[in-house]
């Protein structure tokens, strides 16, 4: 069975009540209970969110330790900023995958430069939900 690392950035702990317009009605929970239930018997998933770069960072690096076969990564707002996280990810040697929830060319300019994205083997953004499914899809048939 495979083992696929999720991972979720700053206010992502918020989904469902933060800009419901922009990013649903749907909580962290919700997404995972739907994840669980869509792959539970086809990979090992193990979630995790932090509004701390350093966290996140750590658990990247616990991560290359562990090898899972892959990382699905909504890094939020670091996306933007984080050359540290970027760095991590090069240096975990996992394929990754970036998803936003949504679509970062039909919002503020600052969106649309992705600093983890070109650490990753690909991005997903504007799928909503549905691209941590997409996501993971593509892990497993990696």
């Amino acid at each position: 069975m495979k083992k696929i690392a999720i991972l979720n950035g700053p206010n992502l702990d918020r989904l469902g009540k933060r800009e419901p317009e922009i990013y649903g009605r749907a909580t962290l929970a919700d997404l995972e209970k739907s994840l669980r239930a869509e792959f539970g018997k086809k990979a090992e998933l193990d979630f995790f969110q932090s509004n701390h770069e350093g966290k996140l960072i750590d658990k990247i690096s616990e991560l290359a330790d562990a090898k899972p076969d892959g990382i699905v990564l909504n890094a939020g707002a670091l996306t933007h900023t984080s050359i540290a996280l970027r760095d991590a990810l090069l240096g975990a040697k996992l394929p990754a995958v970036e998803v936003h929830i949504s679509n970062l060319y039909k919002r503020e300019e600052f969106r649309h430069r992705s600093l983890t994205g070109p650490a990753c083997v690909a991005v997903i953004t504007g799928l909503g939900l549905e691209g941590y499914f997409a996501a993971v899809r593509f892990l497993l048939k990696s």
